[in-house]
């Protein structure tokens, strides 16, 4: 073999070893296994790739029996993100319900518990937990994936988040450096921009990171947010300054650099994907996640394609290419040392979750309130999910009371008629309205007025960030929609 084709194939290695892509299915492509034995180093884990944690485990049983230091991601957020338990619904709250707790004790024995549920079926990296301080309280994004928005507890919480992760051997990837709370547009769809000067940024959202950092989190993930203070020019993935000079120079990391979704309208719709990829790499990120939207083996090509063409081409230089291979495969070699051996001792505590869930809830009544002792009607005003949460999750309170109050049914409503629609589906049944985000929907605001103004025993269940006004016969504050924040409402609402 000649030193060329040898350069080639190190060179077609590394591009490879730094793209983290998804699939399509339960079981493993063929195409997906043949890259893996040509240099493929991560596999991502979405919605679409879970029935059940035994299928999980098959699965990256699947993976590592071609590649045995495979690193499998996931984006197990917990609460209203979960891609474990897509079908169902977490077992455990989010953030924003372990922040209203604000015991790290509690923060940390919940990451624990959830990364030993990931390590049993598999995965050894987590694209979490978020960091973001959720200081617009409009975001549309956010909102309840972050622990709040008051900045030191956001940081005391991130770090106990990633301590209890890792101590059960699932690397975390803090996320959305330098910060993505204080947007008022997802990056799902666009480039948000975050117009505030760098002491603000200092003080406020990169004291989360520097707090992940402190406790050793191995990954942090890229933004694809605009921060003109930072870099007026490119957004965070795509800036040397933010990536190079700021997370690693002044923030002294020295860990992973992943980027959220490269097929993100943000990168993909100004950039592209292949353009996007190249200088990500070249500004300092050492993984590309794809695979949310794109998971075929065409993208996989393309991009390692366009990292080699880049490569070749002088635009990107190949010690950059090679130093990011090697942080993925240093990665890997931390996940391999750190996988709970066979026989280790059992450190399940299956019901943490409902307890920090039922500790989150914020429950005010108004006076002289009737109990519900009959099967109520459900009422969820829903608004449009946003692309992290999906859509394919259950969430609100219905199955839960329905198991509480056999006979309780549901409908679910949306739009400027959505309070007259739900009072005439209710009919003479006692009314229970679930709510995500009041604040932030105008429309469901005014369907509260309709129901309330009808029926002011009305309870209201509020299962996103909780900004607006209590108001109803009972008014409960979930902090979260996860399967779990729904069933403690439930009990507080049947008195149970």
């Amino acid at each position: 073999m000649t030193t060329l084709a040898r350069a080639t194939d190190t060179l077609t290695r590394d591009a490879l070893t730094v793209l983290q892509p998804g699939f399509a299915g339960t079981t493993a492509p063929d195409w997906l296994l043949r890259r893996l034995g040509e240099g493929l180093a991560s596999v991502a884990l979405f919605g679409r790739n879970v029935t059940s944690p035994e299928q999980v485990a098959a699965l990256t049983a699947q993976l590592r029996a071609e590649r045995e230091d495979v690193l499998v991601a996931i984006d197990e957020e917990g609460g209203d993100v979960t891609r474990l338990e897509v079908r169902t619904g977490s077992s455990f709250p989010g953030n924003h319900a372990l922040g209203a707790v604000d015991d790290v004790g509690l923060t940390r024995a919940v990451a624990a518990e959830l990364g030993r549920r990931l390590a049993a079926a598999g995965v050894d990296f987590n694209w979490a937990p978020s960091a973001d301080v959720n200081s617009n309280p409009d975001n549309p994004v956010i909102g309840v994936r972050s622990f709040g928005a008051d900045t030191d507890l956001v940081a005391r919480h991130t770090a106990a988040y990633v301590t209890g992760m890792q101590s059960a051997g699932v690397a975390t990837c803090t996320k959305h450096f330098p910060g993505h709370g204080d947007t008022g547009v997802d990056s799902h769809h666009a480039v948000p921009h975050i117009d505030v000067d760098a002491d603000v940024l200092a003080e406020r959202d990169l004291v989360p990171f520097r707090a992940a950092i402190a406790a050793g989190t191995r990954a942090v993930m890229s933004a694809h947010i605009l921060v003109p203070a930072l870099d007026p020019d490119r957004p965070a993935t795509l800036s040397r300054r933010i990536l190079t000079d700021l997370l690693r120079g002044e923030l002294g990391y020295d860990g992973l650099i992943v980027t959220d979704g490269i097929e993100m309208q943000a990168i993909a719709g100004t950039y592209g994907i292949e353009r996007g990829t190249v200088l990500a790499v070249a500004a300092g990120a050492d993984a590309i996640c794809v695979g949310g939207g794109l998971h075929d083996e065409g993208t996989v090509r393309r991009l390692s394609d366009a990292l080699v063409e880049a490569v070749r081409a002088g635009e990107l230089p190949e010690e950059r290419l090679a130093d990011a291979a090697e942080r993925v495969r240093a990665l890997a070699r931390w996940t391999a040392a750190n996988r709970p051996a066979d026989g280790a001792p059992d450190t399940a505590d299956g019901d943490v979750g409902l307890r920090a869930a039922r500790r989150a809830l914020r429950v005010t009544a108004a006076e002289d309130v009737a109990p519900l002792t009959e099967p109520p009607y459900v009422a969820a005003l829903t608004p449009v999910a946003n692309i992290a949460v999906g859509n394919e999750t259950p969430w609100g309170v219905a199955a839960e009371l329905g198991r509480l109050l056999p006979g309780t049914e549901t409908g679910s409503f949306h739009g400027a008629d959505a309070g007259s629609e739900a009072l005439a589906a209710a009919g003479s049944r006692r009314i229970v309205a679930v709510v995500r985000d009041e604040h932030r929907h105008p429309w469901m605001a005014a369907a509260l007025d309709v129901l309330l103004a009808a029926r002011p025993d009305t309870i209201v269940v509020e299962m996103g960030v909780p900004r607006a006004r209590p108001r109803g016969g009972l008014h409960v504050a979930t902090h979260g929609a996860a399967r779990v924040c729904g069933r403690a409402a439930a009990e507080a609402i049947a008195g149970v």
